[in-house]
């Protein structure tokens, strides 16, 4: 990079708006929504949709809830305009959505287009040409006037062909971008889209889109809200327009481009889905959408089946969704810090119980509400806490581990995840818990246990296996588990303990076994150690849980 930038680069001049009004505003209703899947974000595809493709994703938009999508450039390619002719002439087009075209303000285009929207119910005409200083200089060579009778002269050429639509029943709205309005002089954007305006002499009662892009990002966001807001107040006649935002993402911040472009005034918004489209792509039209939601504003706009929407995407243009895009990427609900982990456990739990507004740490929207599941949203690798593992454990085998237990399993199993330098399942750390509490049968194991009880006194008789040989215990106490703790203690190989905690739980249908149990002991001293016995019978599983802890605290 250059060691001193202003040799070659400049900063966007500022807008001249002494009293701007939209930093002080909030949002309260949603947009009009526009898609320009199938065709913005169609053409920067290396290999463009079929025709097939095309349907595929029309009827997913239309599934969404969009009813304003622009369904191509008909006059650029014979398959643009068969597509438009099939969805025409084999009535896909539900009563309630408008198809849109785009269109430059040349004759021959915009005859191609009218002729490809034949026998559509509800249309809009997109006409566009140049106006930024660069593209008048370097593309066009034209001046400021020459560029104002370009559009004019489209406008007048749409104008004298809409009897054709209208006699058979067509409604048009005619919309007109002044494109790379973002690098354009304010008031030379105002002059020319009033001259358009003055060929279409829309009204309130039947207004016309004038769209304003942000072709390219050439500024901060918040300068292209000044530049909507200078032309929602300055421009005559702002009652009989819509006015419209496209944005880009050239700078990274199309999205804050346009929540601040509604701010300032603008009534309707263009995008794309995930936010494919030229270059860095065009607005993401769901982050946008999402944003409201979380906001508790109705987006109208349905993503509550975001991986179907995803498959759909990617199946259509050939492209993928990056984990780590805004509501729709595979991690964006995803936890692998510890501590992120507790908080998010915690906040899920309270949720459940409450029922209020959704409040969870690190999660900005339920991830239901996208057709996502909890246990998508704690993962474990080496970076992860005993709150993630104790999480996947929980909600996927319905193992609840006990405080404690959590953070003495916490570090065993970060251990184990750290020296696979990798993710790791539910199924995985099971398999840790197993082998480290279940399957610890070294040095004793269990052979043989029974116990009897009269009026509150037990007697255990047991057998256990100790270096391969069989060796038989008894013992008394005022339960199973105390009577066998004594016949442990008084065959003399294992210290003195007792036991400090104990949990049971049933486990989920499907399991291996019925019942789980949890004990703790407590060495002489004063160090605690947890062990975990599984059977169908729950007194045997409490036994098995001793051995376990037994053998977790005297084996070291």
């Amino acid at each position: 990079m250059l060691k001193n930038a202003s040799a070659k680069y400049r900063p966007f001049p500022l807008i001249e708006l002494p009293n701007r009004r939209w930093p002080s505003r909030s949002l309260s209703s949603r947009p009009i929504w526009c898609s320009v899947d199938l065709r913005d974000g169609n053409q920067a595809l290396a290999v463009p949709m079929n025709v097939g493709q095309k349907l595929d994703m029309f009827d997913a938009l239309v599934k969404c809830g969009f009813k304003e999508i622009e369904v191509g450039f008909p006059s650029a390619s014979n398959t643009e305009f068969a597509f438009n002719r099939r969805l025409i002439e084999e009535k896909r087009i539900p009563d309630d959505v408008t198809i849109q075209c785009l269109v430059q303000a040349r004759e021959d285009l915009i005859e191609k287009t009218v002729q490809s929207l034949m026998g559509a119910k509800q249309v809009i005409i997109h006409m566009y040409n140049s106006t930024s200083p660069a593209q008048r200089k370097y593309v066009f060579g034209k001046t400021k006037e020459e560029i104002v009778q370009i559009a004019v002269r489209g406008a007048q050429m749409i104008k004298d062909r809409l009897h054709r639509l209208e006699e058979s029943g067509t409604k048009v709205t005619l919309q007109y971008s002044p494109e790379s309005f973002s690098a354009t002089e304010v008031d030379y954007a105002k002059e020319i889209s009033e001259a358009v305006m003055d060929v279409w002499q829309p009204t309130p009662e039947k207004k016309m889109i004038l769209n304003l892009p942000d072709t390219v990002e050439v500024a901060m966001p918040n300068i292209y809200a000044d530049q909507i807001e200078w032309i929602c107040t300055n421009i005559k006649n702002r009652d009989s327009l819509i006015v419209s935002l496209h944005t880009h993402n050239d700078r990274g911040t199309g999205t804050a481009a346009t929540e601040l472009g509604l701010l300032a005034g603008a009534d309707r918004v263009e995008g794309t889905l995930f936010g494919n489209g030229e270059r860095t792509g065009n607005l993401d039209i769901v982050q946008v959408a999402m944003n409201l939601y979380m906001h508790g504003i109705d987006p109208g706009l349905d993503f509550s089946d975001m991986n179907s929407l995803i498959r759909m995407y990617e199946r259509t243009t050939g492209m993928t969704v990056p984990p780590r895009q805004p509501y729709a990427g595979e991690l964006v609900f995803t936890a692998f810090s510890g501590s992120h982990q507790d908080a998010i456990k915690k906040g899920l739990v309270g949720y459940e119980e409450h029922q209020t507004f959704w409040d969870v740490p690190y999660l900005t929207i339920d991830p239901k509400d996208v057709g996502r599941e909890y246990r998508e949203v704690i993962r474990v690798n080496s970076q992860s806490g005993k709150g993630g593992v104790a999480y996947l454990l929980e909600s996927e085998f319905g193992i609840e581990l006990p405080k404690d237990l959590q953070r003495e399993f916490g570090p065993v199993a970060n251990d184990e995840v750290d020296r696979l330098g990798r993710e790791v399942t539910a199924t995985e750390l099971k398999d840790m818990f197993w082998r480290e509490y279940i399957e610890r049968v070294d040095p004793i194991a269990l052979h043989h246990f029974h116990a009897d009880g009269v009026d509150g006194a037990f007697t255990c008789r047991c057998s256990l296996m100790k270096s391969g040989s069989e060796v038989g215990i008894v013992g008394k106490g005022n339960g199973p588990i105390a009577a066998f703790v004594d016949a442990i203690i008084k065959d003399g190989d294992v210290p003195s303990f007792e036991v400090a905690n104990f949990r049971e739980q049933s486990l989920s249908s499907g399991t291996e076994a019925s019942a789980l149990a949890y004990i703790q002991i407590k060495r002489a001293d004063g160090r605690t150690v947890w062990g975990a016995g599984v059977d169908t019978n729950i007194e045997l599983a409490s036994i098995k849980a001793v051995v376990s802890a037994v053998n977790r605290a005297f084996a070291l």
